[in-house]
């Protein structure tokens, strides 16, 4: 079964610094169909002007990820990391026991726009922890695995039965992903066009995958996406 969650239908705020779209309820958006999809718990797309960003807050017990589209997002937190992440890279933060950090567009005339992921870990209480790797076209024209459970073919080492896998498509090429029994997807478009069955995605579109052993991706323009394979 395949269930769509159309772009326009997420939860959306502008705060003048911030335009921000939210797949599942976060913040002032609260929708009880949309609370998460498995471990999943956050999607938020965010556009972030130049020199604005999210001043030092903190997070406990949530895997985060952060995946760069454009511009530069940069990151500092409380285990003294400090860093720029780029489109290729990908950033894993492990909350844990408790962890600060901030966000800032590291750019003072260009915007960043990435995408924000969370994920409950598979227990509380772990030891927080920073991890940040660069894919680049090492994912294109195929499914990348950028963060597994393993941390297994070089991927960013998450706490949390979920695979998740980045492309990069050209117009017309294909990618097929096989499922283990009892596993989910979900597909996030970043950008550009896909074909699934007879559905078509685009940008900041998702779709929830039940009950498949697989599924097939055709680009219908140039495509970026993240799917991810939950427990």
């Amino acid at each position: 079964m395949l269930t769509l969650r159309r772009a326009d239908e997420r939860g959306h705020n502008n705060f003048g610094w911030l335009d921000t779209n939210h797949s599942f309820s976060f913040g002032q958006y609260h929708d009880p169909r949309h609370m998460g999809f498995r471990a999943l718990r956050v999607i938020n797309e965010d556009r972030v002007v130049p020199g604005a960003g999210f001043g030092e807050h903190g997070h406990a017990n949530m895997e985060i990820i952060s995946y760069v589209l454009d511009g530069m997002l940069e990151h500092r937190d409380s285990l003294g990391t400090g860093s720029v992440i780029r489109p290729g890279d990908v950033q894993r933060m492990s909350a844990g026991t408790g962890i600060r950090h901030s966000e800032f567009n590291g750019s003072k005339d260009k915007p960043v726009h990435f995408l924000q992921i969370w994920l409950l870990p598979e227990k509380d209480g772990i030891t927080p922890g920073y991890e940040q790797k660069t894919f680049g076209d090492d994912r294109n024209g195929k499914l990348r695995l950028v963060a597994a459970r393993d941390g297994r073919d070089g991927a960013l080492t998450i706490h949390q039965d979920t695979d998740l896998y980045a492309g990069v498509f050209k117009p017309g090429e294909t990618v097929t992903h096989h499922f283990a029994d009892g596993r989910y997807g979900w597909l996030q478009i970043a950008r550009g066009g896909v074909e699934i069955d007879d559905h078509i995605l685009q940008p900041g579109d998702g779709l929830a995958i039940c009950d498949r052993r697989e599924v097939t991706l055709k680009a219908l323009s140039d495509a970026e996406v993240l799917l991810f394979d939950l427990a």
